[in-house]
């Protein structure tokens, strides 16, 4: 396998700690989910909503452009939570993936959108692990 791109990121003190980058482009404090602001920090969930959300739209935008679709202008809002498991004793996370689009009819919005959950890598490294719920509008 050819390595395409990559990256690494240290972690010191888990929820209550830091987190840097190899390259510096993220250096953050890390803060429980209940104390998280803009001033005093992100927690892991929103770290994974947005790379989730960029790395999604970036395939939903691909599948439009292959399957000939411009000026489509995807927007993806990927909302992730993190729940109580009854069958564990950690909690788990689940993703709503909701996607808007123009200029194409609802079928092929709905159509694309799957096509492009099979093919992020995120979607793939989640599968069979974490619940995904798929939702799309067409304006």
């Amino acid at each position: 396998m050819t390595i395409q791109y990559e990256t690494s990121a240290t972690n010191k003190g888990g929820r209550n700690g830091h987190v840097t980058t190899d390259d510096k482009a993220l250096n953050l404090e890390i803060v429980l989910p209940n104390k998280t602001s803009v001033d005093n920090g992100t927690n892991p969930e929103q770290l994974f909503a947005a790379g989730y959300a960029s790395c999604f739209n970036g395939a939903f935008d691909l599948i439009l452009k292959q399957n000939k679709i411009r000026n489509a202008n995807p927007e993806v809002t990927l909302t992730v939570r993190l729940v109580d498991d009854p069958n564990a004793e950690s909690p788990k996370l689940e993703v709503d993936i909701n996607a808007k689009v123009s200029n194409i009819s609802q079928e092929e919005a709905e159509k694309h959108l799957k096509e492009a959950h099979n093919f992020c890598p995120y979607s793939k490294a989640i599968r069979n692990n974490i619940d995904v719920t798929l939702n799309v509008s067409s304006e």
